[in-house]
């Protein structure tokens, strides 16, 4: 997890605040819903926002307090079946698609878990041992990566209502702009992807390594709504041609004809995000795609995906804008390991190796992501039939 570098270069009182911000910023997104809203679970891959709030609060007591808080007292032993999330070597657990049905404990009483887990983290951050410091910064990495998918698994559930009700009352949308597009060429030439500097990454941003590129071009922004509108009248959802054989199949069987959170109302396009629906901004990048779509699009657009090395290579082009305030952005790289890669020892070794397989990468962030969680090297993942997420794309080219 490489993390020594941050909690344990703290001060305690340093450590403190940081750990009260990320669990605080939780409770903020979460502050706006009632608890009948924190209990709802549109699909097997969401999860209610209980949830999320209970399964971070779990982690630091699994992993943290029950190491290195000598006399800790367990808030419930129940909760260590309920909020497990896929930790094989932890135990038995809650299935991932039940979670909507855990009624109980209410959200209130996950609000007193959250409290009694945190007055024990205080009381450690204050003499922590050195070897503590990675798991803690582990936990409140983890835990702002809860935080986006809180937002997009309530989005989604949200948008199911008729009503559309805001997940963030007041959010205002980050508007478009007209920037113009224009093609970055790289020279391709050998390159180091992975992370290799100070400060913290996951254990799947490493080994740092060289590779080899052929001279390339990327787009400066993101794709817009307006060219997907083009796509769509272009008839880019009907025809099979533009689409990998399994992306076709999907979107016929569910009947995709416009990214996830569209509706057509009189003519016009509008969107459904965190403050409800609005019309649609031809301006803004397209999101809530997913790898299948995006890949169409690139096809249709007479260009393709970037690999996550070219993406990674490109960031420090001057012009590159990478949009973290929008989406995510699909590459057409899979999910594997780097050369050399090893998962870490014990129980946290789950946290990513296992899932390197029928995945494909995303990079840079979203509206959604966690101020200062984002980075160059960070890979995100999802399997690529996947449209919930703030997902987008930008374009790339052969020289």
């Amino acid at each position: 997890m490489h993390a020594a570098e941050t909690i344990s270069a703290c001060r305690p009182a340093d450590a403190a605040a940081r750990y009260a911000a990320v669990r605080d910023h939780s409770e903020r997104l979460a502050g706006g819903l009632s608890p009948e809203d924190q209990g709802l679970q549109s699909m097997p891959d969401a999860s209610p926002a209980k949830w999320h709030r209970a399964h971070t609060t779990w982690f630091f007591e699994e992993f943290v307090l029950g190491r290195f808080a000598p006399g800790y007292r367990v808030f419930d032993p129940d909760f260590r079946y309920l909020f497990n999330s896929y930790y094989e070597a932890v135990g038995p657990r809650h299935p991932r698609p039940a979670r909507g049905l855990l009624s109980r404990p209410a959200a209130a009483e996950v609000g007193a878990y959250r409290a009694h887990v945190d007055a024990a983290m205080q009381r450690l951050l204050t003499d922590a041992p050195a070897e503590a410091a990675p798991l803690i910064e582990l936990g409140l990495q983890h835990e702002q990566q809860h935080q986006e998918l809180l937002l997009t698994d309530t989005l989604h559930a949200f948008a199911q209502h008729p009503l559309f009700p805001p997940v963030l009352p007041g959010w205002r949308e980050p508007a478009g702009d007209r920037e113009p597009t224009r093609f970055l060429a790289h020279p391709g030439g050998e390159v180091a992807l992975g992370h290799a500097g100070p400060g913290f990454c996951f254990d799947n941003e490493t080994p740092c390594h060289g590779a080899l590129l052929t001279p390339f071009a990327i787009a400066s922004r993101l794709v817009r709504n307006d060219a997907w509108r083009d796509f769509i009248a272009d008839g880019g959802y009907r025809t099979a041609t533009l689409w990998m054989s399994d992306g076709w199949a999907r979107a016929n069987a569910e009947g995709w004809t416009a990214p996830l959170h569209w509706r057509e109302r009189d003519g016009a396009w509008w969107q459904i995000g965190l403050g409800g629906i609005a019309p649609l901004d031809p301006a803004a990048p397209v999101r809530h795609i997913s790898w299948y779509e995006a890949d169409a699009f690139a096809r249709w657009a007479g260009a393709r995906l970037p690999t996550e090395a070219e993406w990674e290579a490109a960031a420090t082009l001057p012009g590159f804008a990478e949009a973290r305030d929008q989406c995510w952005q699909w590459t057409g790289s899979a999910y594997l390991p780097y050369p050399g890669y090893r998962p870490e020892p014990g129980a946290v070794g789950e946290y990513n190796g296992k899932f390197m397989i029928g995945q494909m990468v995303l990079r840079g962030g979203s509206l959604a992501t966690p101020p200062g969680h984002a980075r160059p090297t960070y890979r995100n993942f999802f399997h690529p039939e996947k449209r919930w997420q703030f997902s987008g794309l930008r374009l790339a080219r052969d020289l």
